[in-house]
């Protein structure tokens, strides 16, 4: 399967709502599976959504498997037209950054745990309780179906946003 090349921010599609998918037909599959090729191909990549590869359908992908910061991960999770239905109590503050904003980090609090509703890569309805670093990717690749990145979340662009220092 081809590697997709990545957006990269300022493109208007990154900052653009996703439109869900209605049909799963071999179009969105093709989708998906170079999706998951593309994430994989990135060595430290452990998400990816379909606008940061040019769609414009409500499309993420993750696996944290194997990642040093993933407790007890579900694996390769396929998320199609995700909704949160419940963010947990606890917000902590951490460091992330985005293959689409390639040159930055940022401080961002995100909820330590959620119940998230979507359909699966069968077309299945899934319903999954995420918690620690899988709940913040989920979070993260979520932003981007609504057209959000990680810098929006940032509290104080001040003090909270860093130039990156290396690139994996």
């Amino acid at each position: 399967m081809a590697v997709l090349p990545i957006r990269k921010f300022p493109d208007p599609l990154l900052k653009s709502p996703t439109r869900n998918v209605l049909k799963l037909d071999d179009q969105i599959k093709r989708l998906i599976q170079a999706m998951i090729a593309t994430m994989r191909h990135y060595p430290h990549c452990v998400g990816l959504a379909a606008p940061q590869v040019g769609s414009e359908y409500r499309i993420a992908v993750m696996d944290v498997s194997g990642h040093p910061k993933a407790e007890k991960p579900h694996g390769l999770l396929v998320l199609i037209n995700p909704i949160v239905m419940e963010y947990g109590p606890r917000e902590k503050v951490g460091r992330e950054g985005c293959m689409s904003v390639p040159d930055f980090t940022g401080n961002v609090p995100r909820a330590m745990k959620l119940r998230l509703r979507a359909f699966d890569q069968t077309g299945s309805p899934q319903d999954w309780t995420l918690r620690g670093f899988e709940a913040v990717v989920a979070q993260h690749e979520i932003d981007h179906l609504d057209g959000l990145l990680f810098l929006d979340r940032v509290e104080r662009v001040g003090s909270d946003v860093f130039r990156r220092k290396t690139y994996r």
